[in-house]
């Protein structure tokens, strides 16, 4: 097992942690995507698969929309974590485990969207990986179809190279709980560390380790005009009200 299933199998019962409120968080999302997607021509009858659902933090809010949703990952711990709250939240969704750089071997069908958010494309670690992602994602996109993705802003961390993220501080009814990370870069890669601190009654902190591969947008934009998209924009937070540059490429 890699490093990056490694780190979300472990992270999956703790993930919500890293949100002020996970379930709001799923509601805001998915009204966040669902602009997006109705800006250009999408609605609720659109085939949806999620590539890279994590928890579920977008997929149960698109559901709760009414999005026939199909939601795939890597990690077996986070597919069951968001299996449990798609079932809490009353929602019906599809979950498949696959890999994105070879969807084609779990699903046969096409879809209208395909959404991979939060950071997942830049586990590839390697260009002729990332390549791979892009090329199997738009083969599961429909024709007209389109992809929406998130990444970080790479193209101003990599100016600086930060060493740590600004702490998160939420205040909970037992006491609060503080998350951040530490970066260790090494020329186009960096090594993640997630704290997750607990202070509500008894003191517990928790550590997990990943890594990522910096993209730069210019990078991305060529793979997937490469793979077959035939229009890519990007769009940033001011503009969408989410946390990171979102990039769309229709097909």
């Amino acid at each position: 097992m890699d490093i990056v299933q490694s780190f979300y199998d472990n992270i999956a019962t703790q993930y919500d942690k890293l949100f002020a409120d996970w379930q709001a968080t799923t509601r805001e999302q998915a009204l966040i995507l669902q602009r997006i997607f109705a800006a250009h021509g999408y609605d609720q009858s659109a085939r949806l698969l999620d590539c890279a659902c994590g928890i579920g933090t977008q997929a149960i809010g698109l559901a709760a929309l009414g999005y026939d949703v199909t939601a795939s990952d890597i990690s077996a711990g986070e597919l069951a974590e968001a299996e449990r709250r798609a079932a809490e939240n009353a929602v019906d969704i599809r979950f498949e485990r696959a890999d994105f750089c070879a969807l084609d071997e779990t699903f046969a069908e096409k879809f209208d969207l395909v959404i991979c958010m939060d950071n997942a494309l830049p586990h590839m670690l390697t260009a002729g990986a990332l390549a791979a992602a892009t090329r199997s994602i738009s083969d599961r996109l429909a024709d007209g179809g389109m992809f929406v993705a998130s990444i970080r802003d790479y193209d101003a961390l990599l100016a600086d190279k930060p060493r740590y993220s600004p702490p998160y501080i939420h205040k909970t009814e037992q006491g609060q709980r503080v998350s951040f990370q530490t970066w260790e870069w090494e020329e186009e890669r960096y090594r993640l560390t997630q704290y997750i601190i607990d202070d509500e009654g008894a003191l517990q902190v928790s550590k997990f380790d990943c890594e990522y591969r910096t993209v730069r947008r210019a990078e991305l934009t060529e793979l997937l005009l490469a793979a077959g998209c035939r229009e890519v924009q990007w769009l940033f937070p001011a503009e969408t009200g989410f946390y990171q540059p979102i990039v769309i490429a229709k097909k």
